[in-house]
């Protein structure tokens, strides 16, 4: 699978990577999970963003979010593939940048994540872990799960 990987903060981005940014969230998030909600939350003007493009197309999708703006630890959030992405392992590749990322920008830290509760088992691969209840979230049971530091030996 060969595709571009492009990670700059929001001040950086072009506007044909923002709208593709916007387009591909709300096709998902808007669209095809049906929440309606505010997906410009003020927080994208302070992230990093992570972007995965193949044949000029945006197939995948994520925010890396500094420490105290969603939680204490630096998270990741807006997770999201195209359509044309599913099945090829662009949201297991997409995850393993935005941990390297993460890690990159702000030290190799406990990283913390509000998941869908569908895709807790995806997120433990990369050692994401439960901590706390469910809750409903845009009609959708979300968990948050965090991953601890990972030392390499």
């Amino acid at each position: 699978m060969e595709f571009i990987e492009i990670c700059k903060p929001f001040d950086s981005l072009t506007v044909k990577e923002l709208y593709a940014i916007l387009k591909l969230r709300s096709e998902i998030f808007v669209v095809e999970q049906k929440c309606v909600f505010l997906d410009m939350d003020d927080k994208d003007l302070k992230c990093q963003h992570l972007m995965l493009y193949q044949n000029k197309e945006l197939m995948a999708y994520a925010r890396i979010v500094p420490a105290g703006l969603s939680f204490k630890e630096p998270s990741i959030g807006r997770i999201v593939s195209s359509h044309a992405a599913r099945g090829k392992g662009f949201g297991k590749q997409l995850v393993a940048l935005a941990i390297e990322n993460c890690q990159r920008l702000y030290g190799k830290k406990p990283i913390k994540i509000g998941a869908q509760l569908y895709l807790k088992t995806f997120y433990e691969s990369f050692g994401f872990i439960v901590k706390g209840d469910e809750y409903l979230e845009d009609d959708i049971l979300h968990v948050d799960m965090i991953r601890s530091v990972v030392s390499e030996n």
